[in-house]
């Protein structure tokens, strides 16, 4: 399943998720635009996603990288959810065999809420539809973070 040649870095294509235990929302960006976009979300129970339907997506899309939002305290501590999301992280890793990093995802969801009322008011902010947009932010915050360095 991985490329033959490794794509360098700043020119990949990422897959963003957004981890909940009821809800995992996905995107897809560029590192060259600093883009994303979303994919919707899948259904999960308590933590665990439908391995197939997450093979459909990379398999479609073909990322080279995987980036898993962190949910932090506001403080940047830890909480319950954060082990959650970096076992995760491990799950993606062990499965697909690509790359795996993780971005801090404090505010995401209320920023993703934020952007679909914009979008188009209460009827945008269905369950998956701010999964999805939240993942794009993480995506989205991941890509800023590689130019600052």
């Amino acid at each position: 399943m991985s490329k033959k040649e490794k794509t360098p870095a700043g020119q990949r294509s990422v897959m963003g998720f957004d981890f909940g235990t009821k809800s995992i929302g996905i995107a897809i960006g560029q590192e060259i635009t600093g883009t994303a976009n979303s994919l919707g979300a899948v259904k999960a129970k308590d933590g665990i996603p439908n391995w197939q339907e997450l093979e459909n997506f990379v398999t479609q899309w073909q990322p080279d990288l995987l980036v898993v939002g962190l949910p932090l305290n506001m403080d940047g501590t830890n909480q319950d959810v954060t082990f959650k999301a970096k076992k995760f992280a491990n799950r993606l890793h062990n499965h697909f065999r690509l790359p795996v990093e993780t971005q801090d995802e404090r505010l995401t969801t209320a920023d993703a809420k934020a952007r679909l009322f914009d979008e188009g008011g209460y009827r945008n902010l269905a369950k998956g539809n701010v999964d999805g947009m939240s993942a794009c932010i993480i995506l989205e915050s991941f890509f800023e973070s590689q130019w600052q360095d």
